[in-house]
């Protein structure tokens, strides 16, 4: 059976991304190459680093992390593992609406703390301030153990998720929270490098450079792209983690890898680079599957050769798919909270978070 790490615990935004992943996977318009979605089991691991190193350790055949937010920006710890630990691919991508629940049994102007994921506590603060300004913040160890902190008794409300507040069975006492409207958060699927799907039409390649530490190397780096009139979509610097002030940089370009104008760019780095990783689909790169639901954030046809993720870019291709679709994830919500029920009534415990 396939087994999908994920950002956790359960019921955390990461969670309900993969359960859309696997629900565009059973309507037949998602599909990573050789691995089945349908039916994976899926595991929650306690960092976006811990998801993706059980890839790369065989622990898990694929990783769910996120990896940008329209609000926040990037992910980094998911951007430096790609970046700088073992090679894996990013195989396929899904946005969901960020929108919270606070779940309470109290009225809201009657809570006096109120628990929040460092992260969403950034992304509702406007909110907190106009419609509970008696409330201290106090942090949540996620979205999901916010809801158990209330659903426990440690605090008085807490901003966390649908799915969170259903499972702990805390009353929602507002729903589709956010200081920004229509903000949005990318996951993406991870897995060891391998025969990407095919081209869209609409596709982006993502890659890592490093660059010698000298006048005009990201210029000349930059140039490759556009003598071709392939468009840079993402820049992005990483600090390398080694002397202070050097930096990798995370370039996303419109275009497939088996474009002959993407293709050239990326053979003609290494006359610029010192290192070049190819991390597979880019940030954005055609139409993502998308989730309308408030409360929720968070055929292959192989090339000529495989070029694994993370070594020099040569004349090998990727290939990718993406199919833009809207999925509605109550069923989901219901299917995963009666799934819960049932284990808990056989276990006769309760899902930690």
């Amino acid at each position: 059976m396939t087994r999908i790490a994920y950002f956790g615990p359960e019921g955390t935004f990461t969670e309900m991304a993969l359960l859309q992943c696997q629900d565009l996977a059973s309507r037949g318009v998602m599909a990573v190459p050789g691995v089945e979605l349908v039916g994976a089991e899926r595991i929650s691991a306690p960092s976006q680093v811990a998801a993706l190193e059980m890839v790369a350790d065989g622990a898990a055949d694929l990783a769910c992390v996120p990896i940008e937010s329209s609000v926040e920006g990037p992910v980094t710890p998911t951007l430096d593992t790609l970046g700088f630990g073992a090679p894996l691919q990013i195989f396929a991508e899904t946005d969901l609406a960020v929108a919270f629940s606070i779940a309470s049994p109290k009225p809201l102007d009657e809570a006096r703390t109120v628990g929040a994921y460092p992260v969403a506590a950034a992304q509702v603060r406007a909110w907190l301030a106009a419609n509970m300004p008696q409330a201290q913040v106090v942090p949540a160890a996620s979205n999901a153990a916010a809801a158990l902190d209330v659903a426990e008794g440690r605090i008085d409300a807490g901003v966390t998720t649908a799915l969170a507040a259903r499972m702990y069975d805390v009353p929602e006492a507002a729903t589709g929270v956010a200081d920004v409207a229509d903000a949005r958060t990318r996951f993406v699927l991870c897995g060891k490098p391998g025969p990407a799907p095919a081209r869209t039409g609409s596709d982006c390649t993502a890659v890592v450079i490093d660059v010698p530490s000298r006048p005009g190397s990201l210029a000349l780096a930059m140039a490759e792209f556009a003598l071709r009139g392939v468009d840079l979509t993402r820049i992005e610097s990483r600090p390398k983690r080694t002397v202070f002030g050097s930096y990798v940089f995370h370039f996303d370009c419109v275009g497939h890898i088996d474009d002959p104008a993407v293709g050239e760019a990326l053979r003609a780095l290494h006359r610029v680079c010192d290192d070049l990783r190819f991390l597979g689909r880019g940030i954005g790169g055609g139409v993502a599957a998308t989730a309308q639901l408030q409360g929720v954030h968070e055929a292959e046809e192989p090339g000529a050769h495989e070029h694994p993720a993370g070594a020099p870019v040569a004349e090998d291709h990727r290939r990718e798919t993406d199919v833009a679709t809207s999925v509605d994830l109550r069923l989901a919500i219901d299917v995963r909270r009666d799934h819960r029920q049932e284990a808990t009534a056989e276990t006769g415990e309760g899902a930690g978070d």
